[in-house]
């Protein structure tokens, strides 16, 4: 019984040393008024001239042709999404063959059938969820750059 606490004690550890390490994106929000939202245009996070923003097109994490970016349909490191609880919510990346993309209609985080993806209304997209991406009052979903590579 120890050895399995152990284990669980050293994955958690990790798994929250590995996502401190990353980059914080904000939070992907339709949330205007939200400080770390990337729906607030005066805000960090959502300015369009951040270069921590998403919504930069000309900055590595929404630009066309960038690897890590959100906007790149062919970006296989685009920023990762976790909701309040740290469950790991796929890529936000407009890649529709990516199996973690919240842009792939038929995978696990794209589907609007999936009750992980943030493109169900009934699951993690649901409008009435604090952490709901699609919660026009919540605080949104955290995106994280990975920064590995």
């Amino acid at each position: 019984m120890s050895k399995f606490f152990l284990i669980a004690l050293l994955s958690l550890t990790w798994a929250s040393n590995s996502l401190a390490e990353d980059t914080y994106l904000g939070k992907l929000s339709t949330n205007p008024y939200g400080t770390d939202s990337t729906s607030n245009p005066y805000g960090t996070y959502g300015s369009e001239y951040s270069s921590e923003s998403i919504n930069n097109q000309y900055g590595q994490y929404g630009s066309a042709y960038s690897n890590e970016s959100a906007t790149n349909p062919y970006a296989t490191d685009a920023p990762k999404l976790y909701d309040s609880e740290g469950n790991y919510r796929g890529k936000l990346s407009t890649n529709p063959y990516d199996p973690d993309s919240t842009s792939n209609p038929y995978g696990r985080y794209g589907s609007k059938y999936s009750p992980d993806s943030i493109n169900n209304e009934y699951g993690a997209g649901s409008p009435y969820k604090a952490d709901s991406p699609n919660n026009p009052y919540g605080e949104g979903i955290r995106i994280y750059a990975d920064d590995d590579g």
